[in-house]
């Protein structure tokens, strides 16, 4: 760490569940809102010394809620679950039992969340992810190169259906994959990334089709994601165009990882604004010495 004479004493996050039906599932998340400035590599440090997928960071800025958010390994421009989080985690702290609707600015876009208390610590959260952007279909050597890198054959895939770049704030390349070729994938090569970008996406999703099943991992395919908020939105526009899905439906995530999590997408028919949600449980609170 660059400045480790910058104090940490008194800084405190909040853990809580995203897109789980029960406390102990779903996609685990930090929030902090820290009083003072933190540099970038704190904010990495602290997410890494946490050992969750990803952190919020909520920052108050001349009357609006900045919010930074970070893997273990880059900062992201956007995210899912964490928003979702971090939603409930400023109704848990504001009290009372209403619908609550929040704006968080991130670097490049604010969006537009609305949290609902059930119980005294478990909120539904959703937020507005705008409409979807269509980008590259991957064919001829791009597509062989993301099956290699994934370990799958083309028996694995959904017959008929493109491998299409889809992005509602962070690009990915949603993989549609039989039942076997979501169990058999896995990143198995160091350049997954380099393979991804001509196509113009960040991260892969293998959507199973047919039972509205899904994974992704960083591109190491070191941590496979037990939840992904900001691939639910992409990955029920995709369902909704080329599966002729209902414009309201649930995802399902985290079953390799341990964690079941179900995430809620629903389509607007008219603006076609995508809108993702969940459940949310606040579980513990922490602090600094």
């Amino acid at each position: 760490m660059s400045d480790p004479t910058v104090p940490l004493s008194g800084l405190a996050w909040v853990h809580a569940d995203v897109f789980c039906a029960a406390p102990l599932s779903g996609n685990g998340l930090c929030v902090f809102r820290p009083q003072t400035a933190l540099s970038d590599e704190i904010m990495l440090r602290l997410t890494q010394e946490m050992r969750q997928f990803e952190s919020i960071f909520l920052i108050e800025e001349n009357g609006a809620t900045r919010a930074r958010i970070f893997t273990v390994e880059e900062e992201l421009d956007f995210a899912g679950h964490p928003l979702l989080g971090a939603a409930a985690v400023l109704h848990h702290a504001a009290g009372g039992d209403e619908l609550r609707r929040w704006r968080l600015q991130l670097n490049r876009r604010a969006v537009d969340l609305t949290t609902r208390r059930r119980t005294a610590r478990f909120f539904e959260a959703e937020m507005d992810q705008g409409a979807a952007a269509w980008g590259k279909v991957a064919e001829g050597a791009a597509r062989a190169a993301v099956l290699e890198g994934l370990g799958l054959r083309e028996s694995h895939l959904a017959p008929g259906l493109p491998l299409a770049m889809v992005s509602t704030g962070l690009d990915y390349l949603i993989v549609p994959v039989t039942a076997a070729g979501l169990a058999a994938a896995a990143i198995r090569v160091d350049d997954f990334e380099a393979r991804l970008a001509p196509l113009g996406a960040k991260f892969a999703y293998l959507l199973d089709t047919e039972n509205r099943e899904g994974r992704t991992w960083d591109n190491f395919g070191a941590v496979e994601d037990v939840a992904t908020g900001s691939a639910a939105g992409p990955a029920g526009a995709y369902l909704h165009r080329h599966c002729g899905a209902p414009p309201a439906l649930t995802l399902q995530q985290g079953r390799f990882t341990g964690r079941p999590s179900q995430l809620f997408v629903s389509i607007d028919a008219q603006s076609g604004s995508v809108t993702v949600g969940g459940g949310v449980a606040v579980l513990a609170e922490g602090r600094f010495y």
